[in-house]
């Protein structure tokens, strides 16, 4: 008998597969605990249907990382810093402060965890940082770090 995996069930599959059992295992056992479902016509409509929601889910997220992508790659984001003697700065610029500032000047959200700073930010200049939006799409973001005034 085919059934639905409803919860993972160790020995026969992960929650949401379809796999093949004896009869008496799923009527017995995996059916009254509500492990599984008999896979009818419907179990099965529905299952393609969930799928297709989910493909479109990622579809629709993918291309709004790609436009967001896009429109930071278009602009730079400038940060003043207050730096010391020989241009150092007292620590250092953080995603969290690039973030905040693209916030503040673009009015567009960006986690933090998502701008990638390889090495720490401590002197003045234009820096081209890697932004990894959603799993397979990446961007640059530009920065400026000036002296405050």
């Amino acid at each position: 008998m085919k059934v639905l995996l409803l919860e993972d069930v160790k020995g026969q599959g992960k929650k949401g597969e379809l796999v093949k059992v004896s009869d008496g295992y799923a009527k017995n056992y995996l059916i009254p605990r509500k492990l599984a479902k008999e896979a009818t016509d419907a179990v099965m409509n529905e299952l393609k249907a969930k799928e297709a929601s989910r493909l479109h889910k990622i579809e629709v997220e993918r291309a709004e990382a790609k436009a967001l992508a896009d429109k930071i790659a278009a602009q730079s984001v400038v940060i003043r810093q207050q730096a010391g003697a020989g241009g150092k700065f007292y620590g250092s610029v953080t995603a969290k402060e690039i973030s905040e500032e693209l916030k503040k000047q673009f009015d567009i959200d960006l986690d933090k965890r998502k701008i990638i700073v390889n090495e720490p930010i401590k002197t003045f200049g234009k820096y081209e940082l890697d932004v990894k939006y959603y799993p397979d799409v990446t961007g640059k973001l530009y920065l400026i770090v000036t002296e405050k005034e």
